[in-house]
């Protein structure tokens, strides 16, 4: 059925938003981003229905209303956030698919605020991303309507788990491992390749999109890196109840995710990939963290210097580990802003010297998200790319 209908209710004091710590919060008042909210919706064939108040009572009555008249709902409860349990039990019995939103990292801010007792009754929790989070929230409901993933541990932290999501068909099927970026930090989480994990589920791939540490939730140098492996190596375990195949694996990333992806197919044991996608990856550690790219998030992530901790960064950077010994597909567009597509003609050009297999495209117009948009121009050509690996990859059992 899909969704089409979702409230989006705001708790306390977001009535202040453009006056209240426009340094935490941002400029753009309530009304403006409502407007955004309902535009955002409308892009999606989704209508919403905007709320606030400053009363937990009627956020509870109208949460209480939603029940038959909403598919699912957002929320940003405020302060009510992290003490008020009647709100929690509200979200409980509507029973509705409900995302919790913070404009702010309540992660990095007081340590009251960094305890969500409503969080256990919400399906996700999207922080730190500024008003930008509610268009993420919509776009997780939209596309947890359109196909529905079993969320499976591959460890004992909170975030390692991993999505898997099997396509039509018999299999074994070929396995498509996302990992997602945003720098290795904390507020960016594996929502944000849920549009092509349903995308490639359609093209015949299974998709495991996976979550990892990162900094800010006990990830960096070597917990990160230690999780990407882990979780690329629980497929061999995860092909005793489903329908994949281990041996055709592909590590598909996309900026920080594209580092770890090239990073994987160097692994000498484990569950060997058989290609490695970057979309507009980090290639190269020692470079990114000279230029101070992502606001220097490459010293957050090794927790040190090149100079100072020059071990680390050869067993990590892709540029330091040529030649990796996996096909390697690279897209990046010309016009990113994020990562200099600069880095990206460096390591294509040292690692075809050093004998690797790499195909790269430079995407004119392509920016630094629409690597990971199905609806962008941009993600038909890594489609085709992905269509040419899945030929090439020929099953190995029956």
């Amino acid at each position: 059925m899909g969704t089409k209908r979702i409230l989006v209710a705001n708790g306390p004091n977001l009535n202040l938003l453009g006056t209240r710590q426009p340094e935490v919060y941002g400029s753009a008042t309530l009304n403006e981003l409502e407007s955004l909210i309902r535009g955002w919706g409308s892009n999606r064939d989704v209508e919403v229905s905007c709320f606030q108040s400053n009363h937990e009572g009627e956020i509870i009555d109208r949460l209480h209303d939603s029940r038959h008249a909403h598919d699912g709902v957002i929320i940003n409860a405020g302060a009510l956030t992290h003490y008020s349990y009647s709100l929690h039990d509200a979200i409980v019995a509507i029973n509705l698919p409900t995302v919790e939103v913070h404009i702010s990292n309540i992660m990095e801010r007081e340590s009251w605020r960094r305890v969500s007792v409503i969080g256990p009754a919400c399906n996700y929790m999207i922080r730190g991303r500024g008003i930008d989070g509610y268009r993420y929230a919509i776009d997780y409901l939209v596309n947890r309507a359109k196909a529905e993933p079993e969320t499976i541990a591959y460890g004992s932290e909170a975030d390692q788990v991993g999505d898997l999501l099997l396509p039509d068909g018999p299999g074994p099927h070929p396995v498509a491992v996302l990992i997602h970026g945003g720098f290795w930090r904390d507020r960016w989480t594996r929502d944000t390749m849920d549009g092509i994990a349903i995308d490639l589920r359609g093209c015949g791939w299974a998709t495991w999109n996976i979550e990892y540490r990162r900094v800010g939730t006990g990830g960096g140098w070597p917990q990160t890196f230690d999780d990407v492996g882990a979780a690329i190596d629980q497929l061999r375990h995860l092909a005793a109840d489903y329908d994949i195949d281990p041996e055709r694996v592909v590590a598909i990333g996309h900026s920080a995710g594209g580092h770890l992806a090239l990073w994987s197919a160097s692994r000498p044991s484990g569950v060997a990939v058989f290609a490695a996608v970057g979309l507009a990856p980090v290639s190269d550690l020692s470079a990114a963290y000279d230029q101070a790219i992502g606001d220097y998030a490459v010293a957050g992530l090794m927790g040190d210097s090149p100079s100072a901790a020059p071990d680390r960064y050869a067993t990590s950077s892709p540029a330091q580990l040529l030649p990796l010994g996996a096909k390697q597909i690279i897209v990046h567009g010309a016009e990113d802003s994020a990562v200099p597509v600069e880095m990206t003609r460096s390591y294509v050009s040292a690692a075809r010297e050093a004998g690797d297999d790499v195909v790269y495209t430079e995407m004119v117009g392509g920016d630094h998200m629409s690597l990971i948009d199905p609806a962008s121009p941009t993600w038909p050509t890594v489609v085709s790319h992905l269509e040419s690996l899945r030929q090439e990859l020929q099953p190995t059992r029956f």
